[in-house]
């Protein structure tokens, strides 16, 4: 089979979304945009490899959100030059197709089609039917009015544009490699380019259009991100689940609960600091994505974990929730014991969850009960923790 690469071109900085970082890293839907793209081309049967071009800047902060499973090419100063940066580091491949990072919402069917295509075409892109009336607007010279002279020509209406035949061009757009090549060797120098495809009609080759999808539609203003994350929320799931953890007393030992330390003269007994709280939440976090137990990451035979905080392991959890798409949305912790009394220290508890997990105070609550002197809690030997978990993902399995 020939080699299909994919290119994703992220090196811009996004100024007109808003954001306080490049749009392309900005947050939706729980992850980083540019992920979305990555992984729909990752899980494709008909693309062998991604590779994402970012701007000098970028490269280190992409490579925390992307791991080590695509490659990292620095762009240029324009898209053009980025995406023939990015050509260049896939020789060898036989077709690539150059996709926009602001276009998260990247389908199988649209891949597939495109790959199709590029069996009797030298390029093929995915285009919707223009539906809207299309109007230039009104010349100067031919409406001269008071109004024209207020405004400008550019807001008043001129002459309306025949939309049979008219149609938006989306990306991602598929060529031969060699190609798309020649077609970026032969563009003259200094000249810009909206996209590939043009380059490529400019050289000679024929392009093919294949049937686009709505949802492509590009991430450009906040406007767009707000319409983004909507979209996102219709296709989410809520899911809840339990944990539930367990400790006894010891003298002189240290007590960690939700991540503070409690004075006292007696701490509880575990592997590591032995923290209740944070380990039933931890399993709560772990269930909502059917991810086994704290036993299985952390095992209490692995020397590596004697006396580790609890927070790497909840910060494992909560890391593994967002690669699997999940947003964490609320926590609610009961501990039970007699002593110590936890209303004093409620508040810290909150706040420490709050700040490993990165969620507000508000979406964490802290309780505390008794079980009025009955069993091992009642009479003091240790301490007993519970806590659910809700989030919202993605569902992708149906």
């Amino acid at each position: 089979m020939e080699r299909t690469s994919a290119l994703i071109v992220a090196a811009g900085l996004g100024t007109r979304a808003g954001t306080q970082i490049p749009k392309q890293f900005a947050p939706l839907g729980g992850k980083p945009m540019v992920r979305h793209s990555v992984e729909a081309l990752l899980a494709s049967p008909h693309i062998s490899d991604v590779t994402v071009v970012v701007g000098a800047a970028q490269a280190q902060a992409a490579r925390a959100i992307l791991g080590d499973g695509v490659q990292l090419v620095t762009g240029g100063a324009e898209r053009k030059d980025s995406v023939l940066a990015g050509l260049q580091a896939l020789a060898g491949a036989q077709r690539v197709l150059v996709h926009d990072a602001a276009r998260p919402f990247l389908t199988a069917p649209v891949i597939e089609r495109l790959v199709k295509a590029l069996d009797k075409d030298a390029g093929a892109v995915p285009v919707l039917p223009v539906a809207d009336t299309l109007a230039r607007a009104a010349p100067a010279d031919l409406n001269s009015t008071a109004a024209m002279l207020t405004r400008g020509a550019e807001h008043m209406l001129g002459d309306t544009v025949q939309r049979e035949g008219m149609y938006r061009v989306q990306t991602p757009q598929a060529f031969r490699y060699e190609a798309i090549v020649e077609a970026h060797r032969r563009w003259p120098e200094g000249q810009g380019a909206t996209d590939d495809a043009q380059m490529v009609r400019a050289a000679g080759f024929p392009v093919a259009m294949v049937a686009g999808d709505p949802a492509l539609e590009k991430v450009t203003y906040a406007g767009d991100f707000a319409a983004a994350e909507a979209r996102i929320a219709a296709s989410m799931r809520v899911r809840t689940a339990q944990g539930f953890d367990v400790h006894r007393f010891e003298m002189g030992g240290e007590l960690w609960l939700g991540g503070i330390l409690i004075p006292g003269d007696r701490g509880l007994a575990g592997h590591s600091d032995a923290d209740v709280g944070l380990h039933a939440i931890t399993d709560a976090l772990l269930g909502t994505i059917g991810a086994g137990d704290i036993g299985m990451h952390f095992p209490p035979s692995d020397p590596q974990w004697r006396g580790a905080r609890s927070a790497r392991f909840l910060e494992h959890a909560a890391g593994l929730v967002a690669a699997a798409g999940g947003i964490i949305d609320f926590i609610d912790l009961t501990l039970i014991c007699e002593a110590p009394k936890i209303g004093p220290h409620r508040d810290a508890i909150r706040a420490s969850v709050a700040a490993i997990l990165r969620l507000a105070v508000s979406q964490v609550s802290v309780k505390a009960t008794t079980t009025e002197r009955l069993g091992f809690t009642g009479r003091g030997e240790g301490m007993a923790a519970q806590a659910v978990a809700t989030i919202r993902i993605r569902e992708t399995g149906r």
